[in-house]
């Protein structure tokens, strides 16, 4: 029952997403505007429910089967990106460091917090 009450949480989050996706024509993904919205909840709340933390970890360990249908989608408009191939190429390398950079200063941060005995649940 908890692993559903968590998933049931992601679930309004990503329907929350899609609608304002569908209600402001944003060209951006509902379920990336879902977990923006839930990572705002979550940074407001200070915390995380023992349902989400159950559900996420749930989630975690299927991730490559939630990404891989995306993935594979873009060989099927592979030839849309015609003449396109440079511009690809950098926003990759550049989205990828960046992705690096932001987990570097992130685990840094936490690896600060586990020193000091800090806790990431205010809650606790």
């Amino acid at each position: 029952m908890v692993m559903l009450r968590g998933f049931l949480v992601l679930v309004v989050f990503f329907l929350l997403g899609e609608a304002v996706r569908v209600f402001a024509g944003l060209p951006v993904s509902g379920g990336v505007l879902g977990m923006v919205m839930a990572t705002v909840t979550l940074m407001v709340r200070g915390r995380v429910s023992t349902e989400l933390a159950t559900a996420s970890q749930g989630l975690i360990s299927i991730l490559v089967l939630l990404i891989t249908p995306g993935v594979v989608g873009v060989f099927f408009i592979a030839d849309q990106f015609y003449g396109h191939w440079a511009t690809v190429l950098v926003a990759l390398v550049i989205g990828t460091l960046l992705s690096v950079f932001t987990t570097l200063l992130l685990m840094k941060k936490v690896a600060a917090l586990g020193k000091e005995g800090g806790s990431h649940d205010r809650s606790a």
